[in-house]
């Protein structure tokens, strides 16, 4: 592996922070992205190279892909991680919030790549490995943003994936299931603060109570997980297009392919705790 080099983004915490440890481990020179440095401190003390990056700020990415290639001159492998749920009502969210939560989630994940292709073309070789969600594929009450991000994000990569594989480049699309990170309680304060009042108030409740407890499940997956399934997408010859990894996903997706979806809203409300009619 000596000279292949990764950009994982988000690297702060998480899977993003599993993820570059994970391919360090297998001999790349791992660049670790994040907005502010000084979270990357312990990756830095381990070998792994820092860049300061904002996945909605043009010149902040196209300065990260530049300082990559000056310094190792390639890109083998761009993982994009970064990104948020941003919870709330349809309704309720602000119409910037929702911008804002495809900015990070889609524009910036495209930016990106749009930046690092032209790299990995000139090589004939390269794996884009796109983070979406089991909430790609399927959704949630009060998540319509965020799960608008990840179906987009889903159906970008699949157009991508037979655009580039002339060039012989991999696009790999990963959806994590329940995740031991901050994550759900990030996205329950959000809930909260958005619709806690109003008319949406008893389905907030209802929601951040859910992602609190599924936050705190002990049955949720470490990072480490998702980490693994990039390290084999990464490492395969042919690599899968999907891997649905941790804790729910399979099942899940495969409900939703199954069940109507009157049927999957009953599941979910009651899995949820919604309020009923």
């Amino acid at each position: 592996m000596t000279n292949t080099v990764a950009l994982v983004t988000g690297a702060s915490s998480g899977i993003g922070e599993a993820t570059a440890r994970k391919l360090q481990s297998l001999g790349y020179t791992v660049y670790g992205a994040a907005r502010r440095t000084e979270r990357l401190k312990k990756l830095s003390a381990e070998g792994i190279r820092a860049v300061a990056m904002d996945v909605t700020d043009e010149a902040s990415m196209t300065a990260g892909i530049a300082k990559i290639i000056a310094e190792a001159g390639r890109i083998d492998v761009l993982v994009n991680n970064a990104g948020y749920g941003s919870y709330g009502a349809l309704e309720d969210v602000d119409i910037d919030e929702g911008r804002r939560q495809f900015e990070v989630n889609v524009f910036g994940a495209m930016r990106l790549t749009q930046l690092v292709l032209p790299h990995m073309r000139a090589q004939r070789s390269g794996t884009i490995v796109n983070i979406t969600s089991m909430g790609g594929k399927l959704h949630t009450p009060l998540g319509g943003w965020y799960h608008g991000t990840k179906f987009a994000l889903e159906a970008l990569s699949d157009c991508l994936r037979m655009e580039v594989a002339p060039f012989g480049i991999d696009v790999v699309v990963i959806e994590p299931g329940g995740i031991a990170t901050e994550w759900g309680a990030i996205a329950a304060d959000h809930v909260e603060a958005t619709s806690g009042t109003g008319p949406y108030a008893a389905q907030a409740k209802a929601v951040a109570s859910s992602l609190r407890s599924e936050a705190n499940a002990n049955r949720n997956s470490p990072p480490s997980v998702i980490a693994d399934a990039i390290a084999k997408a990464v490492t395969a010859r042919r690599p899968r297009t999907r891997y649905a990894v941790g804790f729910g996903a399979k099942p899940l997706i495969a409900a939703r392919g199954i069940l109507s979806d009157r049927q999957y809203d009953a599941l979910i409300a009651r899995a949820t705790g919604l309020p009923r009619n």
